[in-house]
């Protein structure tokens, strides 16, 4: 451990307390907007990052210790425990996650097979111990979710409209619940294993769950998420989840047992609040916005800590992941602002 003190406000506001001041960290902080990534990236794949420990944990530490934020994140893809199912996956430049041979039946889900943490990606625990002993902040680490992985072995790869997923969920019920119970288990190993190696908070990116229409959540993805969270709630450390466009679902996102919950820039800090949410939220500055003048990143950045310091139990983030054209001093700047006007801010309160 690096002998300066240790930044436990992530873990603080996670356990839905007020803090010092409001604790930041970025989803996609590592990676594409970096000058010294995108040099690596001349060199070296995303999967050969990942699968290089010592390389992944300089990744993840950079931003950190460029931009002073309260949480790292670490490097690496929601894809990286499909190939260790059977699932062929590669990661195409300006494309994504593209699978050559997509789930179509009961019998292809049936031929999926269940991960081994320690032997399939012991290199992304390795990293995980190599951080523990060189951050002085907490490690988050993440999984995708059942539904979202789900979506791109079924469709191929990214997707619009979802057409194909819907389509299995709805025409083949039993291969979807079987597809779905695969995923849940293969999480819950997933993550419980980050968790042992020393990760102190987990993520499940949720991204395309938004597509789903409340009562369909219910009914398809619901019960296997009940089932993550409740076994990775055992483990006594924050589990947060995240989607893009999802609002619709945070009445039964909050009903899960989870700790956070991410909002994307759709929903306030005030309507999520107003609408029951009690869990510590996270969120929620449209990333776009990061290419706007200063004033206007000040003012729109201070309206949603204004909000979010009216409960305890509040982290600021982006509402998606950050992009390469966001320039690091721009993040740099905005951490510093939201350390330094929420700790004002909350002084004010006391």
């Amino acid at each position: 451990m690096k002998e300066t003190i240790y930044n436990n406000t992530f873990l603080e506001a996670a356990g839905g307390n007020y803090t010092g001041h409001v604790p930041v960290w970025y989803m996609r902080q590592a990676g594409r907007s970096q000058p010294e990534y995108r040099k690596l990236k001349e060199q070296y794949s995303l999967v050969e990052i990942t699968h290089d420990p010592e390389l992944c944990a300089y990744v993840t530490r950079l931003p950190v210790e460029q931009y002073q934020n309260d949480a790292a994140i670490l490097y690496k893809d929601i894809m990286t425990p499909l190939p260790s199912i059977g699932v062929d996956v590669e990661i195409k430049p300006g494309v994504g996650p593209v699978i050559d041979r997509p789930i179509e039946t009961l019998a292809d889900v049936q031929k999926l097979g269940a991960l081994e943490p320690e032997k399939d990606i012991d290199y992304v625990l390795e990293t995980i111990r190599l951080l523990r002993e060189q951050l002085n902040v907490p490690l988050i680490s993440f999984s995708g979710a059942p539904f979202t992985l789900a979506s791109y072995m079924i469709e191929g790869g990214p997707s619009k409209n979802y057409h194909r997923t819907k389509s299995f969920m709805y025409s083949q019920p039993d291969a979807w619940f079987a597809l779905m119970d695969t995923l849940g288990d293969m999480v819950i190993r997933y993550a419980g294993a980050q968790i042992q190696a020393g990760a102190q908070a987990i993520q499940i990116f949720d991204s395309w769950v938004g597509a789903l229409n409340a009562p369909d959540y219910r009914q398809y993805v619901k019960p296997v998420m009940s089932r993550i969270f409740a076994a990775l709630e055992e483990k006594n450390v924050p589990v947060s989840m995240f989607g893009v466009g999802a609002g619709h679902l945070l009445e039964d996102w909050n009903d899960l047992p989870l700790s956070i919950i991410g909002l994307d820039w759709r929903t306030s800090i005030l309507e999520a609040r107003n609408r029951g949410v009690t869990k510590t939220l996270q969120g929620n500055l449209d990333p776009s916005l990061l290419l706007a003048p200063w004033p206007e990143i000040e003012k729109r950045a201070a309206a949603i800590i204004d909000e979010g310091i009216q409960h305890p139990g509040f982290i600021f983030n982006l509402g998606h992941g950050v992009f390469p054209d966001v320039k690091p001093e721009t993040l740099k700047r905005l951490t510093a602002f939201v350390h330094e006007y929420s700790k004002e801010q909350l002084e004010g309160r006391r």
